[in-house]
Formats: C-alpha cells, sequence, structure tokens
C-alpha cells in the first residue's frame, strides 16, 4: 500500500487527536485553548489562525466523530461516516508546495476554521484507508490496560500495540514472567512425583 506523506502525517495527527480523550488518556489531554494550541504546533498544522473556546468544543465534537469512524462495526458504515464528516465542512481539494513539502493535496479551504481543517483532512486520509482496503490498519493496543490507537503502517500489518517500548514491553515482560511460574510450577509436580 502506497501512503503518500501527507496523507501519513494526516494518520498521525489523527492517532494523537484520538489518543487526547479522557477515555483513553484517563483525564481529558485538550482542557483548554493552550492545549489545543500546543496541539497544533506539535501537529504542524499549517494554515490555521489563532484557536479559540468555540475550535476547542469543535474539536472535541470532531474527536468523537472521527472516534466512530476509526472503531465502525463494518468498511461500510466508516464509508458512510466519512462521506458524512467530509460533506458537512465543504471539503476543497487544492495543490499547495508549503514548507518544502513538495506538492500535496490540502482538502479544506484556506484558514477554515480549526475542526473543519482537521476534518478535511483527517477524514480524507480515513477515506484513502478505506479505499485501499486497509481499514485493518486502524487498531486498538492490545495491551489489556491500555485503551490507545494507531495505525499500523508495518508491511505485513503485524504490529500489536501503541508503543512497543511501553505497552509492548510490559506485555513481553509479564509472558515472560508468566512462562518462569510455569516452568516453576511443572518442575515443583515433577520433584513431588518422582
Amino acid at each position: 500500500m502506497l501512503i503518500t506523506h501527507d496523507t501519513e502525517c494526516a494518520l498521525g495527527l489523527l492517532v494523537e487527536l484520538l489518543n487526547t480523550a479522557p477515555e483513553v488518556a484517563g483525564a481529558e489531554q485538550l482542557p483548554d485553548v493552550a492545549a489545543l494550541d500546543a496541539f497544533v504546533v506539535r501537529g504542524n498544522i499549517s494554515e490555521v489562525d489563532s484557536v479559540t473556546a468555540v475550535d476547542l468544543a469543535a474539536v472535541h465534537r470532531l474527536r468523537g466523530q472521527l472516534r466512530d469512524i476509526f472503531t465502525a462495526p463494518s468498511t461500510r458504515i466508516a464509508a458512510e461516516l466519512v462521506n458524512a464528516l467530509v460533506a458537512a465542512v465543504n471539503a476543497t481539494p487544492r495543490l499547495t508546495d508549503h514548507d518544502g513539502h513538495g506538492w500535496h493535496m490540502h482538502y479544506f479551504a484556506p484558514h477554515a476554521a480549526l475542526a473543519d481543517h482537521l476534518a478535511a483532512e483527517l477524514g480524507m486520509a480515513l477515506g484513502l484507508i478505506l479505499m485501499a482496503g486497509e481499514r485493518e490498519r486502524l487498531r486498538r493496543c492490545e495491551a489489556p490496560d491500555c485503551a490507545r490507537v494507531f495505525v499500523d503502517l508495518s508491511r505485513n500489518r503485524s504490529r500489536r500495540y501503541c508503543d512497543s517500548r511501553t505497552c509492548g514491553n510490559r506485555m513481553h515482560v509479564a509472558a515472560y514472567r508468566a512462562r518462569q511460574r510455569s516452568a516453576g510450577a511443572a518442575d515443583d509436580v515433577a520433584v513431588v512425583v518422582g
């Protein structure tokens, strides 16, 4: 599957946005305008005017809509939700070559409201994943105590955890310790029987 640089960036931003929700992070990670502004800077989101409390509320609503698409029970339902999301913001495709990224497509009107900007860009990125038949790449971390999501861009679609250094390592260590306990218990049984 060929994913262009701008689509990969949009998918990364989508994951970051979804993982700011209180049900995922334990507490709201976008609690105020300052946090939203920091999100915009961190995400290197172009053509955004200063954000307001209205933007914050709209981004919170959008985050829920995007989670519904990400976790939809079928591709058909996800596609219907993407279509509705993109249509609601009147996506406006246009070529641009800003910030040394070469020519790429933006789907939002210049200086659109932040939530509309994100809805168009992230909705189209999700649409491209669906169109490529790659919906299974949209995943939830398999660690039982983690609710984070990620997009598996590995060649063989084998990624299981949101972060191999945290959840992945914890799960591997837990599995190793369980094997050690099981082997120790088997040794104890063998000694008693013998």
